[in-house]
């Protein structure tokens, strides 16, 4: 079971939700870069990675047997937030090409981006960290 919560006279927040409210088994999934399966990046482009990084975090998800429905928080480190910000509409749709359940539904768990000085991973420009709940 998930909850958003939202107080009565807060903005509506875009592509996020300020908290989430669920019970159930957890998953933690460690944050995911922009490599493939075989650990090699196919991109060093700032979105090409998010999509990889969204589409690694759908994989742990299933084995899970979880999606996107139970993710409840997200945090993204970027190593630029000028490539954050300028990925715009191209972001917003592998956002919603990864974050959509089978019904087509988009979810927005509670999310936070941070800019970073540097990922472990000298190529890697994202990494996304996922807290999911499974009722």
């Amino acid at each position: 079971m998930k909850t958003i919560l939202q107080p009565a006279g807060w903005a509506v927040p875009r592509g996020y939700s300020n908290a989430v409210m669920a019970s159930g088994t957890t998953i933690a999934i460690a944050g995911q870069i922009g490599w493939n399966a075989q650990c090699q990046f196919e991109s060093d482009d700032f979105v090409d990675q998010c999509a990889q990084a969204l589409q690694n975090i759908h994989a742990l998800l299933a084995e899970a047997k979880a999606g996107p429905e139970h993710v409840v928080r997200m945090t993204w480190y970027v190593v630029d937030k000028r490539e954050y910000l300028a990925g715009g509409k191209r972001l917003g749709a592998v956002y919603r090409q990864w974050m959509s359940d089978a019904h087509g539904v988009v979810h927005y768990p509670a999310m936070t981006a941070v800019q970073v000085a540097a990922l472990i991973e000298d190529r890697a420009r994202v990494e996304i960290e996922v807290t999911a709940v499974l009722p």
